[in-house]
């Protein structure tokens, strides 16, 4: 994974109330501030630095590769080419650390070496079957040439502008001597250069204004190539960095099953099993009193009949915790237009979809929507609120909206949390956009098939 920070050409940063240095300075047009800010002269300084540390690189690789290859025929190939591999990604992550440090771009360190047992041979094995050194060795190859291109462009502009914009200030120290054409800059009989006088001096000091000016973003667009390259080439692999988040999800989905089991357990420890042992009592007193006090066990029946409706309500909303059957049997529509009946808010329900998702995935969209109206009428205060669902493309699309008091954050450890991490272990995404005062409008984006 790898992510850039830092500030652009054109950011301004946060305003000021006084006048002062900072707000000055902002006042500037970004074209104009680009050659004197930070960033502007890390990236050059990082384009300097590619030649040397590009010839290097590819000096060691080429080198330690050619000669790794050429020994393949003797055993001496092998530890070879396994230290020319290993010192590639010595200078892998050399690259990374310049990288973050002047182009503000950190990429993620590679997968370490898997070394299964002790010993040189398996060491040797784990660096020659790693794709993060062959990879490493790639970059080594690749960089070179474009490091001779970017270090010759970067300093020529940079040069040549600076050169033409301060050259009225300095033109005056070339000997100056007459000839047939007038005074001449330099030169001799055959060729001469004339910027000698106050217009030929102007247009040198604008040219060089616009190679200055110009200069940033030309660097910008050049170091723009070296991240790709080390970004893509010095990271993890994208099969690697897929099977961590598989894992990650796998961890995840197995953790929600547990939670659910854990729950599916206690309510019916407490709910309908405690309920159901009552009403075995219960039954077994009226039975007692059957023949001694025909009335009281009556009522006491009557009594027990009353609890087996609650017990059977119970169990009713245990199984539609689980798996409602409206779902199997009808879909998302109908499913979601019952949960919507049961809100304490009013709730309209619009489900506009060509036919039915997976079944895992149905469901998963069927408890989000659940959650989202549970946390509407306990916490939102609002007075109505809509759910859509629908598809783009190979995605399935829903989403919750409320006009209540807002302030609802995915990030602070609530429910909606987890519930951005059920979502994620199915490749899906939760966005909450829920400003203070309201209103809050949730959206949940699932794959179409799991």
């Amino acid at each position: 994974m790898a992510t850039e920070y830092g500030q652009g050409y054109g950011h301004s940063g946060p305003g000021f109330h006084g006048v002062g240095a900072g707000e000055r300075r902002h006042r500037l047009p970004a074209a104009l501030r680009a050659p004197f800010e930070g960033r502007s002269l890390r990236e050059f300084g990082y384009l300097l630095l590619n030649l040397p540390l590009g010839v290097l690189m590819f000096v060691f690789a080429v080198t330690m590769f050619s000669l790794g290859v050429g020994l393949l025929v003797t055993f001496l190939g092998v530890p070879v080419l396994a230290a020319g591999l290993a010192g590639c990604r010595g200078f892998g992550a050399l690259e990374r650390a310049r990288a973050r440090a002047l182009l503000g771009l950190d990429v993620d360190a590679p997968e370490p070496l898997r070394v299964k047992s002790r010993g040189a041979m398996a060491w040797m094995g784990a660096v020659l079957k790693s794709g993060t050194s062959w990879r490493s060795l790639l970059y080594a190859v690749v960089q070179f040439p474009w490091a001779v291109f970017s270090f010759a462009m970067a300093v020529a502009f940079w040069a040549y502008g600076w050169a033409m914009l301060t050259y009225p200030l300095w033109f005056w120290v070339f000997p100056m001597y007459g000839g047939q054409d007038g005074l001449q800059l330099f030169g001799d009989e055959t060729h001469g250069v004339y910027l000698d006088n106050p217009f030929e001096i102007t247009v040198t000091a604008l040219t060089g204004l616009l190679f200055t000016l110009a200069a940033p973003w030309i660097v910008r667009g050049l170091t723009m190539v070296d991240r790709v390259l080390v970004q893509g080439l010095l990271g993890p692999s994208r099969l690697v960095t897929r099977v961590v988040e598989l894992e990650s999800d796998r961890g995840v989905v197995v953790d929600t099953a547990a939670a659910d089991l854990r729950r599916i357990e206690r309510d019916l420890h407490d709910g309908a099993q405690a309920r159901l042992v009552a009403l075995a009592m219960d039954l077994g007193l009226a039975k007692e009193k059957l023949v001694e006090d025909p009335r009281a066990a009556a009522r006491m029946v009557d009594e027990a009949h009353g609890e087996v409706k609650t017990a059977l309500q119970e169990l009713r909303d245990l199984a539609r915790g689980i798996h409602p059957a409206v779902l199997t049997d009808r879909g998302l529509d109908a499913a979601l237009s019952a949960v919507a009946s049961r809100c304490t808010v009013p709730v309209r329900v619009e489900v506009d979809l060509p036919s039915r998702p997976a079944p895992a995935i149905e469901g998963i969209a069927y408890f989000t929507v659940c959650e989202l109206l549970q946390n509407i009428s306990k916490h939102s205060r609002a007075t109505r609120a809509t759910v859509d669902v629908w598809r783009a493309e190979k995605r399935l699309l829903l989403q919750v909206t409320d006009n209540g008091v807002g302030g609802a954050d995915a990030g602070a450890g609530s429910g909606l949390a987890g519930l951005a991490e059920r979502l994620d272990a199915v490749d899906g995404i939760l966005v909450v956009d829920s400003p203070v005062a309201g209103p809050t409008r949730v959206t949940a984006e699932l794959p179409w098939r799991g």
